[in-house]
């Protein structure tokens, strides 16, 4: 009930939704025949549905290169993320790990459910990888060898000052933005961007993560997961654990709105990023999931949920974003419209106002600068409700036809 509740409020959902979910039934159909290949896409939509559906946008032989970039970046992230490893045994997996994704016979039991399958079949990503042309391989090797290295390292280094932050952000995203930049290149589609703004895309994205992840993070069993940097939090509490608690909810947010003034400086690298790509395909796999983080990061700003549960975009949203970013119009159009949604919320006593007001503000001006605002149809803000009851109610009358008939259509294809 609560995906109707939602439309209910939003009724401009429901088209998106349903085209999304119709792309999603697409990209299951499309899994290729070849167990190695079949169970890599396979694995691709279990690990991150909204990732499988991104990636859609590309070319065959990106497509293939990049499935197989994440899924080796993620089997390297289950390494560092479990915690049950003793850091003796994990580093030398870490730093050997570029040589593993050669060898067809190598697998490593670790992680939980859908990640565990992916260590111990991990030999179907090796096979799929020794498919990829040269160009693909070397960039895929280089950057996992680089983060296995910069992993290893933060294995016994905490996160202390925000350069520490910012070097931890560039070894576990910073060089995916750089190793996408390679793919791109490889493929004789994108010029080979500047590795500053490759890196900044994947700070971008990391710190949105981080700060949206914490109560998960800081909860992690056996062990917590700290990544938010102690130069900034212990401005505001004692151990980062702190945060959590109620009695410390004004200092919490305070803290939270620190480390999203903190990500909202990428912003200008990811715009100049984003404004050089040629080819339409890569444009819309890149642009979504930006406008994405500084959606959460909108959500995320001056909300104490963040500290009690999971603060995420709504689904019909989500669904808005994926289905109407076509130009690099529409990403100035979401940029400024979450920036108009995030501007209110910056309260005068709060120690990082100025700040984040002047980032606010520089994303603003960069976004009018571009003269393509009055191009776009903002769909994120609207100053008045567009529909009746009369309408909204036929609109559930037909979510609820539709949904009846895929799910009809779901079980008469499952007992075929």
């Amino acid at each position: 009930m609560g995906t109707l509740g939602a439309i209910m409020k939003h009724p401009d959902d429901l088209y998106p939704l349903l085209k999304l979910k119709m792309a999603a039934r697409h990209a299951e159909k499309q899994i290729p025949p070849q167990p190695h290949w079949g169970f890599c896409y396979s694995m691709l939509h279990k690990v991150s549905r909204s990732f499988a559906l991104v990636i859609q946008q590309l070319g065959t032989e990106l497509r293939d290169a990049v499935c197989i970039f994440y899924l080796v970046l993620r089997a390297l992230d289950t390494v560092e993320d479990d915690t049950s490893i003793a850091a003796d045994f994990k580093v030398p997996i870490l730093m050997a790990f570029h040589r593993h994704i050669y060898d067809p016979d190598w697998h490593f039991s670790c992680g939980t459910k859908d990640y565990k399958v992916l260590m111990e079949q991990f030999h179907h990503v090796s096979n799929a990888f020794l498919e990829l042309g040269r160009n693909y391989q070397e960039a895929i090797e280089d950057i996992t060898m680089r983060m296995g290295a910069g992993m290893a390292k933060f294995i016994c280094k905490e996160v202390e000052t925000v350069a520490d932050y910012d070097e931890y952000c560039h070894y576990v995203a910073g060089l995916v933005g750089l190793g996408l930049s390679k793919l791109f290149h490889a493929s004789g589609k994108e010029d080979l961007a500047p590795d500053s703004l490759s890196n900044s895309m994947g700070l971008f994205l990391q710190k949105t993560n981080i700060i949206r992840d914490y109560l998960e993070d800081i909860n992690e069993i056996p062990k917590s997961r700290m990544f938010w940097p102690r130069e900034i939090w212990s401005k505001y509490v004692d151990k980062l654990e702190d945060l959590k608690y109620e009695e410390n909810s004004v200092k919490a947010v305070q803290c939270l709105n620190d480390m999203v003034t903190n990500a909202l400086i990428h912003v200008e690298d990811c715009l100049q990023y984003m404004s050089a790509l040629r080819n339409p395909a890569i444009f819309r796999f890149c642009a979504i999931p930006q406008i994405m983080a500084i959606g959460t990061l909108a959500l995320c700003y001056n909300n104490i949920e963040v500290f009690r549960g999971v603060v995420k975009m709504r689904r019909g949203l989500t669904a808005r974003v994926i289905d109407r970013t076509r130009t690099m119009a529409d990403v100035y159009g979401a940029f400024f419209d979450f920036s108009c949604m995030l501007k209110p919320k910056i309260e005068k006593h709060d120690p990082n106002a100025t700040k984040t007001l002047n980032r606010i503000e520089t994303i603003q001006k960069l976004c009018r600068e571009s003269g393509v605002l009055s191009k776009r149809k903002s769909y994120i803000i609207r100053n008045e409700p567009r529909y009746n009851s009369v309408t909204i109610a036929i609109l559930f009358v037909l979510l609820v036809i539709i949904f009846t008939y895929l799910s009809a259509y779901r079980q008469k294809n499952q007992n075929m």
